[in-house]
């Protein structure tokens, strides 16, 4: 385990002949068979805590034993993926490591490495093969020792600051020059503190030191990286966790210019596709907790409340609050909690309430099944509760059977191998990457209280007569405005992260919307849901470009409607649909034509735009295979009923 040494995926679990798998799965690509199927089986076969030379062996099998068409990544833009790597030392053992990684979070990974040092270079000439290449991820790597230049140990203080500066400032300018290319995701390695010490425990005294400079400058670029929405991938603090002996090998950097260890690789591509995918929405929303032996020590139902061991007055009564901690941190910062036990249900809730030493209450849990059904039932039925995908979850259990089972009912719920010492448990799920995230909003800090708050309306709708008494009862509230600069993060975070009621599944980054706001021929509607429950924040976007037509007056084709499941069956449509319809009149449009573009994820919105009476209609460099396009007349529309009240937004 990579707590006790070198790095590894050991939250993996190692799939049944392994090796006898890889050796099938080759053999069926050679011959007749389904992309699809072997896709999922690749897929698996990553799933596995593989080592360097079994990365490579998965990687060697999907990249030079196929044709182009061999294995078949399901449809939809987040799950294809082009990486350039732009960095000062030798990266070229590492491509499939990150392409293996990908490959276990359902990302298909083509990687574009310019020859050894010639990166910015490239960056620089619009007729470069980077640019041919067209990235949709640029990964900015200098290395430690380049980073450094001439700069001498004993320089003083203000010669250090003024080299670190311009040392940022030029990676700032190739930021934004990538960003201006491409409007790509870019991601920024900080450098590896390889440097021994010069002065010992007081390192700072000495500016200008190789390691007290990479201190510094670590610190800086994650400064000026957080400001200009660049993501980190931080393998420094990684390194300091895990000992730089097994992060970088000193002879392998002198003989091939090489700073990242085979030994750290497959743990480095892990850390690169977690990044990736959580741009792309593809990081887990929910963390599923067992109770008995894992939230606390003992069994409520057999030892009582009073038994349970937890709190101060043991050490593993200590490592049992420590978990509740860390899962009650990480609902602040917007992943929802979830209870999944075999416990009757008063008995294990009496726990929460009664027991002194309880951090998590009644009150953090968005979801609550207790029961004697198998686990897997009950995180289905956490699932469809949350509206949330079971590939969204992660489930945290102390005993390996059920964990075992889970893995086999739904191989989509992330289940890790724990350590046995329940001390190390939240190690091992910051470990594991679960909830990568690169960016943090309002609505992600209030998320768990709009879960609750959902789980009341459930009840209401539950004990309500009809479903138009239930919603005129719930008093909502739909406000609207354009986009503005204040919501952008949170805007650009539901584009990329919902799945389910989105049309198009389209994927956008923070610069391509920002760009929008200004244009003069896009309408851009951002939607908050308030009703008597509280405020469910920003759960609706909508952004329409103007499309010119032959004759007068214009269409504006909808590019973009998404929406939060949360806010699923309450006729948010229409209301979101009648404030699109008016915005478009103001414009002079005469038709708004409404695009579906199938996925793996969205079928529920198939009918989504004849539910609303749009014609289909004839456009075929629009329409995808059983997808829709269709218009709709607004010369002749009239608003559609809703219990909903309908307002503008106050401008920011």
């Amino acid at each position: 385990m990579r707590l006790h040494g070198a790095p590894s995926l050991y939250w993996l679990t190692e799939p049944p002949e392994w090796r006898d798998r890889l050796r099938a799965l080759r053999a069926q690509i050679a011959g007749v068979h389904d992309p699809a199927i072997a896709w999922r089986e690749a897929m698996a076969l990553a799933k596995a805590p593989l080592d360097f030379q079994r990365t490579v062996a998965l990687d060697q099998a999907l990249q030079f034993g196929l044709g182009p068409d061999a294995v078949r990544a399901p449809s939809g833009d987040r799950h294809a993926v082009r990486l350039a790597i732009l960095s000062t030392s030798t990266t070229g053992r590492l491509g499939a490591a990150i392409r293996v990684a990908c490959l276990r979070r359902g990302l298909a990974c083509t990687l574009y490495e310019p020859d050894y040092g010639q990166g910015l270079q490239e960056l620089n000439d619009p007729q470069s093969g980077l640019y041919r290449f067209a990235p949709t991820a640029v990964l900015f790597a200098t290395d430690a020792r380049t980073a450094i230049g001439g700069l001498a140990p004993v320089a003083q203080a203000d010669e250090a600051h003024s080299e670190r500066q311009a040392f940022v400032a030029r990676l700032t300018r190739a930021w934004r020059r990538a960003r201006d290319a491409w409007s790509c995701q870019v991601i920024q390695q900080t450098c590896l503190p390889l440097f021994p010490s010069l002065l010992g425990e007081n390192e700072h005294l000495l500016a200008a030191s190789p390691a007290h400079f990479i201190a510094q400058l670590n610190a800086d670029l994650r400064l000026a990286a957080g400001e200009a929405g660049v993501d980190i991938l931080g393998v420094d603090a990684h390194a300091a966790q895990d000992g730089m002996a097994v992060w970088h090998d000193a002879a392998l950097w002198f003989g091939a210019k090489q700073e990242i260890s085979a030994t750290a690789a497959p743990l480095y591509g892990d850390l690169v596709a977690r990044v990736v995918a959580a741009r792309r929405g593809l990081s887990a929303k929910g963390l599923v907790l067992d109770l008995d032996n894992t939230i606390w020590g003992g069994v409520v139902g057999d030892d009582g409340v009073a038994g349970l061991v937890l709190g101060p007055g043991s050490a593993a009564g200590e490592a049992y609050l420590s978990l509740q901690a860390y899962a009650k941190a990480l609902a602040a910062r917007g992943v929802v909690l979830a209870v999944c036990s075999k416990n009757d249900e008063a008995v294990a809730r009496s726990a929460f309430a009664q027991h002194p030493e309880m951090l998590l209450r009644l009150d953090d849990i968005a979801w609550f099944a207790a029961n004697w059904q198998d686990k897997a039932t009950n995180l289905r039925a956490i699932a469809k509760g949350l509206n949330l995908g079971l590939d969204s979850l992660v489930f945290v259990d102390d005993n390996p059977a059920e964990r075992d089972l889970v893995r086999r009912e739904l191989p989509m719920v992330s289940t890790p191998e724990l350590p046995e010492d329940p001390a190390l448990v939240p190690q091992c799920l910051a470990d594991a990457g679960y909830f990568e995230a690169v960016t943090v909003t309002e609505e992600d800090r209030a998320r768990s209280g709009l879960y609750r708050s959902n789980a009341v309306r459930a009840e209401l709708e539950a004990q309500a007569t009809d479903l138009e008494s239930y919603l005129a009862d719930l008093q909502m509230r739909l406000s609207w405005a354009p986009f503005d600069p204040i919501n952008l993060p949170r805007i650009v975070q539901l584009i990329n992260k919902t799945n389910q009621f989105n049309l198009t599944a389209r994927r956008m980054t923070q610069a391509q919307v920002a760009d929008l706001i200004a244009a003069p021929d896009v309408l851009t509607l951002q939607f908050r849901l308030r009703d008597r429950f509280g405020d469910n924040g920003i759960i609706a976007v909508v952004i329409a470009h103007a499309v010119a037509d032959a004759a007068p007056p214009a269409s504006y084709r909808i590019d973009t409607w998404l929406m939060s499941c949360r806010v699923l069956g309450r006729g948010v449509e229409s209301a979101t649909l009648n404030v699109v319809a008016a915005q478009a009149l103001v414009r002079g449009a005469g038709r708004l034509i409404g695009v579906y573009r199938p996925t793996e994820r969205n079928g529920m919105v198939a009918e989504h735009y004849a539910k609303l009476g749009f014609k289909p209609c004839e456009a075929p460099d629009l329409t995808e295979e059983g997808g829709f396009v269709g218009a709709l007349d607004l010369d002749d529309f009239t608003p559609r009923p809703t219990p909903i009240a309908i307002d503008q937004m106050a401008s920011p």
